[in-house]
Protein backbone atom coordinates (compact mmCIF):
# COMPACT_ATOMS: atom_id res chain seq x y z
CA UNK A 1 0.00 0.00 0.00
CA UNK A 2 1.34 3.81 -0.64
CA UNK A 3 0.65 5.36 2.74
CA UNK A 4 4.30 7.45 2.42
CA UNK A 5 3.30 8.39 -1.03
CA UNK A 6 0.14 10.92 0.55
CA UNK A 7 1.05 14.48 -0.19
CA UNK A 8 -1.64 16.25 2.16
CA UNK A 9 -3.24 13.92 3.96
CA UNK A 10 -0.42 12.89 6.68
CA UNK A 11 1.81 14.10 9.33
CA UNK A 12 -1.15 12.32 11.85
CA UNK A 13 -0.94 11.55 15.67
CA UNK A 14 2.24 9.73 16.70
CA UNK A 15 -0.40 6.72 17.37
CA UNK A 16 -2.07 6.84 14.09
CA UNK A 17 0.68 7.33 11.80
CA UNK A 18 1.49 4.09 13.95
CA UNK A 19 -1.52 2.53 13.16
CA UNK A 20 -1.70 3.28 9.57
CA UNK A 21 1.63 2.78 8.46
CA UNK A 22 1.49 -0.59 10.23
CA UNK A 23 -1.36 -1.79 8.46
CA UNK A 24 -0.08 -0.56 5.39
CA UNK A 25 3.04 -2.72 5.37
CA UNK A 26 1.07 -5.44 6.35
CA UNK A 27 -1.16 -5.22 3.55
CA UNK A 28 1.77 -5.09 1.33
CA UNK A 29 4.41 -7.57 2.67
CA UNK A 30 2.11 -9.84 5.56
CA UNK A 31 3.16 -13.37 5.44
CA UNK A 32 4.66 -13.25 2.18
CA UNK A 33 8.25 -13.90 4.28
CA UNK A 34 8.42 -17.22 6.11
CA UNK A 35 11.40 -15.58 8.28
CA UNK A 36 9.13 -12.71 9.44
CA UNK A 37 5.53 -14.73 9.92
CA UNK A 38 6.10 -14.57 14.10
CA UNK A 39 6.95 -10.88 13.38
CA UNK A 40 4.17 -9.87 11.57
CA UNK A 41 1.67 -11.74 13.20
CA UNK A 42 2.83 -9.71 16.13
CA UNK A 43 2.73 -6.62 14.16
CA UNK A 44 -0.87 -7.33 13.33
CA UNK A 45 -2.42 -7.73 16.91
CA UNK A 46 -0.48 -4.64 17.94
CA UNK A 47 -2.01 -2.48 15.39
CA UNK A 48 -5.68 -4.27 16.33
CA UNK A 49 -4.75 -3.26 20.03
CA UNK A 50 -4.19 0.47 18.99
CA UNK A 51 -7.13 0.28 16.42
CA UNK A 52 -10.00 -0.91 19.32
CA UNK A 53 -8.36 1.46 22.26
CA UNK A 54 -8.60 4.49 19.43
CA UNK A 55 -12.23 3.24 18.49
CA UNK A 56 -13.11 2.83 22.32
CA UNK A 57 -11.83 6.15 22.69
CA UNK A 58 -14.29 7.54 20.50
CA UNK A 59 -17.26 5.34 20.52
CA UNK A 60 -17.00 4.28 16.91
CA UNK A 61 -18.99 0.89 15.74
CA UNK A 62 -19.28 -0.65 12.38
CA UNK A 63 -16.92 -1.56 10.52
CA UNK A 64 -13.79 0.26 12.52
CA UNK A 65 -10.83 0.34 10.17
CA UNK A 66 -12.96 2.17 8.26
CA UNK A 67 -13.86 4.64 10.53
CA UNK A 68 -10.24 4.93 11.47
CA UNK A 69 -9.52 6.17 8.10
CA UNK A 70 -12.69 8.61 8.28
CA UNK A 71 -11.54 10.22 11.03
CA UNK A 72 -8.26 10.43 9.53
CA UNK A 73 -10.09 12.46 6.54
CA UNK A 74 -12.57 14.64 8.67
CA UNK A 75 -9.74 15.54 11.16
CA UNK A 76 -6.85 16.08 8.92
CA UNK A 77 -6.82 20.02 8.28
CA UNK A 78 -4.88 21.02 4.88
CA UNK A 79 -4.95 23.53 2.21
CA UNK A 80 -7.44 21.51 0.39
CA UNK A 81 -9.46 20.29 3.66
CA UNK A 82 -10.03 24.18 4.91
CA UNK A 83 -10.54 25.50 1.74
CA UNK A 84 -13.57 23.08 0.35
CA UNK A 85 -14.60 23.80 4.13
CA UNK A 86 -15.52 27.13 2.69
CA UNK A 87 -16.38 26.50 -0.80
CA UNK A 88 -17.24 23.52 -1.40
CA UNK A 89 -15.99 21.98 -4.89
CA UNK A 90 -12.50 23.42 -5.81
CA UNK A 91 -10.90 23.62 -9.03
CA UNK A 92 -7.18 23.87 -9.80
CA UNK A 93 -4.40 21.42 -8.77
CA UNK A 94 -4.75 21.04 -5.59
CA UNK A 95 -7.90 18.96 -6.57
CA UNK A 96 -5.93 17.17 -8.44
CA UNK A 97 -3.66 16.37 -5.56
CA UNK A 98 -6.38 15.98 -3.32
CA UNK A 99 -7.86 13.65 -5.92
CA UNK A 100 -4.31 11.10 -5.86
CA UNK A 101 -4.13 11.08 -1.96
CA UNK A 102 -8.14 10.04 -1.99
CA UNK A 103 -7.33 7.04 -4.65
CA UNK A 104 -4.70 5.83 -1.85
CA UNK A 105 -7.33 6.41 0.62
CA UNK A 106 -9.85 4.25 -1.32
CA UNK A 107 -7.10 1.57 -1.88
CA UNK A 108 -7.41 1.11 2.15
CA UNK A 109 -10.96 1.01 2.51
CA UNK A 110 -11.12 -1.41 -0.25
CA UNK A 111 -8.79 -3.62 0.97
CA UNK A 112 -10.32 -7.33 1.39
CA UNK A 113 -8.32 -8.57 4.82
CA UNK A 114 -9.60 -12.70 4.24
CA UNK A 115 -6.26 -13.45 2.90
CA UNK A 116 -4.25 -11.82 5.21
CA UNK A 117 -5.94 -12.92 8.15
CA UNK A 118 -5.79 -16.43 6.85
CA UNK A 119 -1.85 -16.07 6.09
CA UNK A 120 -1.10 -15.11 9.93
CA UNK A 121 -3.41 -16.82 11.36
CA UNK A 122 -5.69 -14.09 12.84
CA UNK A 123 -8.97 -14.72 13.30
CA UNK A 124 -9.84 -11.56 15.80
CA UNK A 125 -10.46 -9.01 12.64
CA UNK A 126 -13.59 -10.08 11.90
CA UNK A 127 -14.92 -8.11 15.38
CA UNK A 128 -13.14 -5.37 13.99
CA UNK A 129 -14.87 -5.19 10.57
CA UNK A 130 -18.42 -5.40 12.01
CA UNK A 131 -18.45 -4.04 15.51
CA UNK A 132 -21.67 -3.92 17.37
CA UNK A 133 -22.67 -0.34 18.64
CA UNK A 134 -23.00 -0.69 22.32
CA UNK A 135 -24.18 2.84 22.22
CA UNK A 136 -21.53 3.57 25.04
CA UNK A 137 -20.07 7.36 25.57
CA UNK A 138 -17.86 8.84 23.62
CA UNK A 139 -14.65 10.90 25.36
CA UNK A 140 -13.90 12.64 22.56
CA UNK A 141 -17.48 13.96 20.81
CA UNK A 142 -20.75 13.67 21.48
CA UNK A 143 -22.80 11.19 19.89
CA UNK A 144 -23.94 13.57 17.41
CA UNK A 145 -20.68 13.81 15.69
CA UNK A 146 -19.78 10.50 16.52
CA UNK A 147 -22.73 8.81 14.21
CA UNK A 148 -21.85 11.13 11.51
CA UNK A 149 -18.23 9.89 11.39
CA UNK A 150 -19.44 6.34 11.57
CA UNK A 151 -22.19 6.87 8.97
CA UNK A 152 -19.86 8.96 6.74
CA UNK A 153 -17.66 5.73 7.04
CA UNK A 154 -20.21 3.67 5.28
CA UNK A 155 -20.94 5.83 2.57
CA UNK A 156 -17.19 6.55 1.55
CA UNK A 157 -16.68 2.75 1.61
CA UNK A 158 -20.26 2.27 -0.87
CA UNK A 159 -18.18 4.73 -3.34
CA UNK A 160 -17.70 3.85 -6.62
CA UNK A 161 -14.04 5.39 -7.20
CA UNK A 162 -12.01 7.92 -6.16
CA UNK A 163 -14.09 10.64 -7.84
CA UNK A 164 -17.42 9.95 -5.81
CA UNK A 165 -15.39 9.50 -2.43
CA UNK A 166 -13.86 13.12 -2.81
CA UNK A 167 -17.27 14.85 -3.59
CA UNK A 168 -18.77 12.80 -1.02
CA UNK A 169 -16.09 14.28 1.45
CA UNK A 170 -16.15 17.19 0.13
CA UNK A 171 -19.88 18.15 0.90
CA UNK A 172 -19.10 16.88 4.69
CA UNK A 173 -16.23 19.40 4.95
CA UNK A 174 -19.18 22.40 3.79
CA UNK A 175 -21.80 20.86 5.72
CA UNK A 176 -19.88 19.72 9.33
CA UNK A 177 -16.42 21.65 9.23
CA UNK A 178 -12.76 19.38 9.50
CA UNK A 179 -10.46 19.18 11.86
CA UNK A 180 -10.45 20.03 15.88
CA UNK A 181 -12.95 22.49 15.05
CA UNK A 182 -15.48 20.88 12.96
CA UNK A 183 -15.00 18.12 15.50
CA UNK A 184 -15.15 19.80 18.64
CA UNK A 185 -17.92 22.50 19.92
CA UNK A 186 -15.62 23.89 23.00
CA UNK A 187 -11.96 24.60 23.11
CA UNK A 188 -9.31 25.98 25.48
CA UNK A 189 -5.60 27.99 24.79
CA UNK A 190 -2.64 26.33 26.05
CA UNK A 191 0.89 28.50 25.45
CA UNK A 192 3.82 26.32 23.81
CA UNK A 193 6.97 28.03 22.95
CA UNK A 194 5.19 31.45 23.10
CA UNK A 195 2.54 30.32 20.85
CA UNK A 196 -1.49 29.55 21.52
CA UNK A 197 -2.87 26.02 20.88
CA UNK A 198 -6.02 25.84 20.76
CA UNK A 199 -6.68 22.68 22.70
CA UNK A 200 -10.58 20.67 22.53
CA UNK A 201 -12.60 20.35 25.73
CA UNK A 202 -13.53 16.67 25.29
CA UNK A 203 -16.58 16.91 27.62
CA UNK A 204 -18.33 19.65 28.15
CA UNK A 205 -21.68 19.38 30.71
CA UNK A 206 -24.46 19.30 28.28
CA UNK A 207 -26.67 21.98 29.85
CA UNK A 208 -29.30 23.36 28.02
CA UNK A 209 -30.87 26.64 28.52
CA UNK A 210 -34.14 25.25 29.74
CA UNK A 211 -32.26 23.75 32.62
CA UNK A 212 -31.17 28.00 33.83
CA UNK A 213 -34.63 28.46 36.16
CA UNK A 214 -36.05 32.31 35.76
CA UNK A 215 -33.90 34.79 34.32
CA UNK A 216 -36.29 34.51 31.75
CA UNK A 217 -35.22 38.26 30.51
CA UNK A 218 -31.30 37.56 30.67
CA UNK A 219 -31.20 34.31 28.82
CA UNK A 220 -33.56 36.39 26.32
CA UNK A 221 -30.98 39.42 25.54
CA UNK A 222 -28.10 36.50 25.43
CA UNK A 223 -30.01 33.87 23.10
CA UNK A 224 -31.52 37.10 20.70
CA UNK A 225 -27.56 38.37 20.59
CA UNK A 226 -26.03 35.11 19.53
CA UNK A 227 -28.85 34.49 17.18
CA UNK A 228 -27.85 37.62 15.61
CA UNK A 229 -24.36 36.52 15.27
CA UNK A 230 -24.73 32.72 13.95
CA UNK A 231 -27.31 34.56 11.39
CA UNK A 232 -24.29 37.36 10.19
CA UNK A 233 -26.37 40.30 11.36
CA UNK A 234 -24.98 42.70 13.90
CA UNK A 235 -24.08 41.71 17.67
CA UNK A 236 -22.34 42.90 20.20
CA UNK A 237 -19.47 41.61 22.65
CA UNK A 238 -21.70 40.08 26.18
CA UNK A 239 -21.06 41.20 29.50
CA UNK A 240 -22.71 38.45 31.98
CA UNK A 241 -22.31 39.91 35.52
CA UNK A 242 -23.86 40.06 38.76
CA UNK A 243 -24.19 37.65 41.60
CA UNK A 244 -22.87 34.41 42.56
CA UNK A 245 -24.28 31.34 41.50
CA UNK A 246 -26.62 32.90 39.49
CA UNK A 247 -26.28 30.85 36.16
CA UNK A 248 -24.11 33.25 34.27
CA UNK A 249 -21.07 30.35 33.23
CA UNK A 250 -24.07 27.94 32.88
CA UNK A 251 -25.79 30.26 30.23
CA UNK A 252 -22.47 30.40 28.39
CA UNK A 253 -22.51 26.14 28.02
CA UNK A 254 -25.89 25.88 26.71
CA UNK A 255 -24.88 28.44 24.22
CA UNK A 256 -21.56 25.96 23.50
CA UNK A 257 -24.49 23.01 23.47
CA UNK A 258 -27.36 24.57 21.40
CA UNK A 259 -26.09 26.14 18.65
CA UNK A 260 -23.00 24.06 17.86
CA UNK A 261 -25.05 22.80 14.62
CA UNK A 262 -24.96 25.88 13.39
CA UNK A 263 -21.23 26.58 13.49
CA UNK A 264 -20.78 28.12 16.70
CA UNK A 265 -17.63 27.42 18.60
CA UNK A 266 -16.25 28.51 22.17
CA UNK A 267 -12.58 29.34 23.02
CA UNK A 268 -12.32 29.80 26.58
CA UNK A 269 -8.95 32.09 27.78
CA UNK A 270 -8.21 33.24 31.04
CA UNK A 271 -6.48 36.65 31.74
CA UNK A 272 -2.82 35.58 32.56
CA UNK A 273 -3.49 34.40 28.46
CA UNK A 274 -4.18 37.70 26.66
CA UNK A 275 -1.51 38.56 25.69
CA UNK A 276 -1.93 35.50 23.33
CA UNK A 277 -5.51 36.70 22.01
CA UNK A 278 -4.30 38.10 18.82
CA UNK A 279 -2.52 34.42 17.70
CA UNK A 280 -5.89 32.62 18.57
CA UNK A 281 -8.13 35.30 16.37
CA UNK A 282 -5.30 34.87 13.85
CA UNK A 283 -5.44 30.68 13.58
CA UNK A 284 -9.70 31.62 13.45
CA UNK A 285 -10.57 34.59 12.08
CA UNK A 286 -10.69 32.73 8.05
CA UNK A 287 -12.14 29.34 9.30
CA UNK A 288 -16.00 29.37 8.56
CA UNK A 289 -17.61 29.14 12.03
CA UNK A 290 -18.53 31.55 14.21
CA UNK A 291 -16.44 31.85 17.92
CA UNK A 292 -16.90 33.17 20.61
CA UNK A 293 -13.86 33.83 22.96
CA UNK A 294 -15.24 33.41 26.26
CA UNK A 295 -13.73 34.67 29.57
CA UNK A 296 -14.92 33.50 32.92
CA UNK A 297 -15.16 35.19 36.19
CA UNK A 298 -13.26 38.00 34.69
CA UNK A 299 -11.83 40.63 37.03
CA UNK A 300 -8.90 42.78 37.51
CA UNK A 301 -6.85 43.96 41.04
CA UNK A 302 -5.48 47.36 40.89
CA UNK A 303 -2.35 46.51 40.05
CA UNK A 304 -2.94 44.11 37.00
CA UNK A 305 -2.45 45.25 34.09
CA UNK A 306 -3.85 42.19 31.21
CA UNK A 307 -6.87 44.42 30.40
CA UNK A 308 -5.22 46.71 28.57
CA UNK A 309 -4.59 43.57 25.89
CA UNK A 310 -8.43 43.06 26.02
CA UNK A 311 -9.39 46.30 25.33
CA UNK A 312 -7.01 46.47 22.11
CA UNK A 313 -8.66 43.69 20.92
CA UNK A 314 -12.40 44.57 21.73
CA UNK A 315 -12.06 47.74 20.22
CA UNK A 316 -9.12 49.91 19.56
CA UNK A 317 -6.21 48.17 17.93
CA UNK A 318 -5.61 48.86 14.11
CA UNK A 319 -6.66 45.46 12.96
CA UNK A 320 -10.53 45.39 12.49
CA UNK A 321 -11.89 42.50 14.68
CA UNK A 322 -13.28 39.93 12.19
CA UNK A 323 -16.64 39.25 11.60
CA UNK A 324 -16.83 35.80 12.65
CA UNK A 325 -15.17 36.31 16.68
CA UNK A 326 -17.18 38.03 19.54
CA UNK A 327 -16.12 37.75 22.82
CA UNK A 328 -18.67 36.88 26.01
CA UNK A 329 -17.33 37.56 29.92
CA UNK A 330 -18.59 36.32 32.80
CA UNK A 331 -17.96 38.76 36.20
CA UNK A 332 -19.25 39.63 39.50
CA UNK A 333 -18.10 43.04 38.88
CA UNK A 334 -20.26 45.11 36.76
CA UNK A 335 -17.05 47.09 35.68
CA UNK A 336 -14.40 44.27 35.73
CA UNK A 337 -11.83 46.27 37.44
CA UNK A 338 -11.57 47.01 41.27
CA UNK A 339 -12.39 49.53 42.33
CA UNK A 340 -11.50 51.99 45.50
CA UNK A 341 -12.41 55.28 47.28
CA UNK A 342 -9.47 56.38 46.53
CA UNK A 343 -10.38 56.86 42.75
CA UNK A 344 -12.77 59.51 43.80
CA UNK A 345 -10.11 61.25 45.47
CA UNK A 346 -8.65 64.21 43.83
CA UNK A 347 -6.18 66.96 45.46
CA UNK A 348 -5.22 64.58 47.64
CA UNK A 349 -3.67 62.43 45.21
CA UNK A 350 -0.27 62.42 43.31
CA UNK A 351 -2.44 61.58 39.80
CA UNK A 352 -3.64 65.24 38.89
CA UNK A 353 -5.47 63.52 36.10
CA UNK A 354 -7.43 60.70 38.56
CA UNK A 355 -10.91 61.58 36.31
CA UNK A 356 -8.62 59.78 33.08
CA UNK A 357 -7.62 56.86 35.07
CA UNK A 358 -10.64 55.92 36.19
CA UNK A 359 -12.07 56.25 32.81
CA UNK A 360 -9.62 53.98 31.71
CA UNK A 361 -10.63 51.64 34.34
CA UNK A 362 -14.25 52.03 33.31
CA UNK A 363 -13.87 51.62 29.75
CA UNK A 364 -13.20 48.14 29.61
CA UNK A 365 -16.88 47.48 30.65
CA UNK A 366 -18.14 50.40 28.14
CA UNK A 367 -16.63 48.06 25.01
CA UNK A 368 -18.67 45.08 25.66
CA UNK A 369 -22.23 46.12 23.92
CA UNK A 370 -24.60 44.01 25.59
CA UNK A 371 -24.47 43.85 29.53
CA UNK A 372 -26.74 41.30 31.20
CA UNK A 373 -27.76 41.34 34.34
CA UNK A 374 -28.32 38.06 36.96
CA UNK A 375 -29.20 38.83 39.85
CA UNK A 376 -29.10 36.41 43.15
CA UNK A 377 -33.31 35.62 43.63
CA UNK A 378 -35.14 36.30 46.61
CA UNK A 379 -36.55 33.99 48.86
CA UNK A 380 -39.72 33.31 47.02
CA UNK A 381 -37.34 33.15 43.57
CA UNK A 382 -35.23 30.97 45.75
CA UNK A 383 -38.31 28.51 46.35
CA UNK A 384 -39.52 28.55 43.19
CA UNK A 385 -36.53 27.27 41.55
CA UNK A 386 -35.63 24.55 44.44
CA UNK A 387 -39.77 23.66 43.39
CA UNK A 388 -39.13 23.06 39.32
CA UNK A 389 -35.69 21.60 39.80
CA UNK A 390 -37.50 19.12 42.47
CA UNK A 391 -40.40 18.55 40.02
CA UNK A 392 -37.85 17.71 37.13
CA UNK A 393 -36.18 15.53 39.23
CA UNK A 394 -39.07 13.67 40.09
CA UNK A 395 -38.72 14.51 44.04
CA UNK A 396 -41.70 13.28 45.66
CA UNK A 397 -42.08 15.12 49.20
CA UNK A 398 -44.07 17.82 50.44
CA UNK A 399 -43.90 20.89 49.79
CA UNK A 400 -43.87 22.28 53.15
CA UNK A 401 -41.25 19.72 54.24
CA UNK A 402 -39.06 21.10 50.99
CA UNK A 403 -39.39 24.27 51.17
CA UNK A 404 -38.52 24.19 54.90
CA UNK A 405 -35.49 22.10 54.06
CA UNK A 406 -34.21 24.51 51.68
CA UNK A 407 -34.00 27.24 53.55
CA UNK A 408 -32.18 25.96 55.90
CA UNK A 409 -30.12 24.76 53.20
CA UNK A 410 -29.69 28.06 52.18
CA UNK A 411 -28.40 29.61 55.53
CA UNK A 412 -25.32 27.73 55.81
CA UNK A 413 -24.52 26.65 52.14
CA UNK A 414 -23.88 29.87 50.09
CA UNK A 415 -27.30 31.86 50.63
CA UNK A 416 -29.95 32.15 48.18
CA UNK A 417 -28.66 31.75 44.35
CA UNK A 418 -29.54 29.11 42.02
CA UNK A 419 -26.61 27.20 42.76
CA UNK A 420 -27.30 26.66 46.15
CA UNK A 421 -31.26 25.37 44.64
CA UNK A 422 -28.87 23.04 42.56
CA UNK A 423 -27.03 21.40 45.44
CA UNK A 424 -29.93 21.56 47.84
CA UNK A 425 -31.93 19.08 45.12
CA UNK A 426 -28.70 17.22 44.65
CA UNK A 427 -28.02 16.38 48.12
CA UNK A 428 -31.85 15.25 48.26
CA UNK A 429 -31.42 13.31 45.51
CA UNK A 430 -28.41 11.41 46.59
CA UNK A 431 -29.38 10.88 50.24
CA UNK A 432 -33.20 12.22 50.92
CA UNK A 433 -35.03 14.18 53.61
CA UNK A 434 -34.59 13.25 57.05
Amino acid sequence: MRADELILYKDFDEENEKLLSGMSFLMENGGKVKERYEADRKKFYDCMKILISFSGERGFYGNLWNCFLTYLLVSNENCYSTSAEIRGDISGSINDIALHDIEIFKEFFDFDFTELCEKLDVKEMKYFLEYEDTDSESKMFNKRIRNRICTLAKSLSLCSNAEDMKNTLTDFYMEYGVGKLGLHKAFRVKEENGNAIIDPIKNIKHVKMDDLVGYEIAKKKLIDNTEAFIEGRAANNCLLYGDAGTGKSSSIKAIANEYYSKGLRIIEIYKHQFKLLNDVIDQIKKRNYKFIIYMDDLSFEDFETEYKYLKAVIEGGLEKKPDNVLIYATSNRRHLIRESFKDKKRLEDDDIHRSDTVQEKLSLSNRFGVSIYFGAPNQDEYKEIVKELAKREGIDVSEEVLMQKAIQWEMVHGGLSGRTARQFVDYVLGTGIE
